[in-house]
């Protein structure tokens, strides 16, 4: 039998007392502030942190925001996707959102956290829709949760921690390696005069979405009813994704056959916000075109993959900042883009540089192998063993 088996056989055999969260913690305000505000008093070595929606923070002073937090407390997050964070050092947080702290030592406020957290989607469901989805006070003051003896939380919260914090090992390991897998691309794309410098239209021929072929959402069909449209919400660490796709209706695909995605494509994004975000097309299993935001650069004459990581460089995204426009929505024209310089050494040598950074793009962005998959593992298991720890049967009156 296991420590926590045997805590609750020998300290709640019958079940637990459920209660309201308003009735075991002390609910907290807010500071009121900007995201502008919150941008001008970031300090470095800020004593205070200062939480906004989703992962957003600043650090800060205690002279720069009010209603500063000491004591340990579960910050909730009201807004869009609805979250809740543990913070044991001093802080605040933008008045929209509030945070609990405990009444008294018959709650660990880790148990609070890991037990909301275990019911994010109950509150997500509960959220008002409007612009932002966002819950509201009464929504966690009434929300009822287990209070079992406060060994048995403990407990549980001492399982459930080491989960957390080998993710977060991991989570550090893997920006290790992302780092190391940058300097590396950059070294080994980082050529010499040696080296031939090529038009990058004169290696391959580069095609958008003509204007008047564009989509509305009179053509956009439900799943697998038509060709996957990318956008660069599909591009996630230079690979494709195809977990969220937008489809198109036949007779839009076909329209325009030179933007047909094929295996070795590669994809560029030229306007919006993530203009320079780029792909290689691989494992396609279905057929698939590009929305108006991409182009796809199609016959490549060179290793297509060793093309795709010169453009992901920092030398190449350097030149992507300088030519594209500045306005609302910065963009690049296909043709400056077809004029841009690309280094091209002989064909052995970029499958002998593919090869070096294939293995690093393995470990740090694939989700089958690597260290993605080692969080993925881990998150999975934290899940598994929350979800079964915090279930208990409700005492009887």
């Amino acid at each position: 039998m296991s420590k926590l088996e045997q805590l609750i056989k020998d300290l709640c055999p019958n079940g637990v007392e459920y209660k309201k969260i308003k009735d075991i913690c002390v609910r907290q305000k807010g500071t009121p502030i900007t995201a502008s505000e919150m941008k001008r008093i970031a300090k470095v070595n800020g004593a205070v942190r200062v939480f906004a929606a989703g992962n957003t923070f600043v650090d800060t002073d205690y002279d720069d925001v009010s209603n500063v937090i000491t004591v340990p407390s579960v910050i909730v997050k009201s807004r869009g996707n609805i979250g809740f964070e543990y913070y044991d050092k001093p802080f605040t947080h933008k008045n929209e959102m509030w945070s609990y702290s405990a009444k008294d030592t018959k709650i660990n406020l880790k148990f609070l956290y890991h037990y909301l957290q275990n019911c994010a989607d109950v509150f997500q469901k509960k959220a008002k829709t409007g612009k932002l989805p966002q819950i509201s006070t009464p929504d966690t003051d009434n929300f009822t949760i287990p209070v079992p003896p406060i060994a048995v939380q403990n407990e549980i919260v001492r399982i459930l921690d080491a989960f957390t914090e080998l993710t977060a090992e991991l989570t550090a390991e893997l920006t290790a390696r992302k780092q190391q897998y940058e300097y590396y691309r950059n070294s080994l794309l980082g050529f010499d005069n040696s080296v031939p410098m090529v038009k990058l239209g004169d290696i391959c021929n580069i095609v958008g979405r003509i204007g008047f072929r564009g989509y509305t959402r009179a053509d956009l069909v439900e799943e697998h009813k038509g060709a996957i449209s990318l956008s660069p919400a599909n591009i996630v660490d230079n690979s494709i994704t195809y977990e969220k796709n937008t489809y198109i209706s036949w007779a839009k695909y076909e329209e325009s056959p030179e933007i047909m995605l094929e295996n070795n494509d590669i994809v560029f994004c030229k306007t919006g916000s993530t203009v320079g975000k780029v792909a290689l097309i691989r494992n396609l299993k279905e057929k698939a075109t590009i929305n108006p935001q991409l182009v796809v650069l199609k016959r490549v004459k060179c290793n297509p993959s060793y093309l795709t990581y010169v453009l992901g460089t920092s030398y190449f995204q350097g030149i992507v900042n300088k030519i594209k426009g500045i306005g609302a929505v910065p963009t690049i024209s296909q043709k400056d883009l077809a004029n841009q310089l690309i280094p091209l050494p002989p064909l052995e040598e970029q499958e002998r540089i593919v090869k070096i950074l294939d293995r690093f793009e393995a470990l740090c962005n694939d989700i089958s192998v690597g260290l993605p998959a080692e969080i993925k593992a881990r998150q999975q298991q934290y899940e598994y063993y929350r979800n079964k720890l915090l279930t208990f049967d409700e005492v009887k009156a």
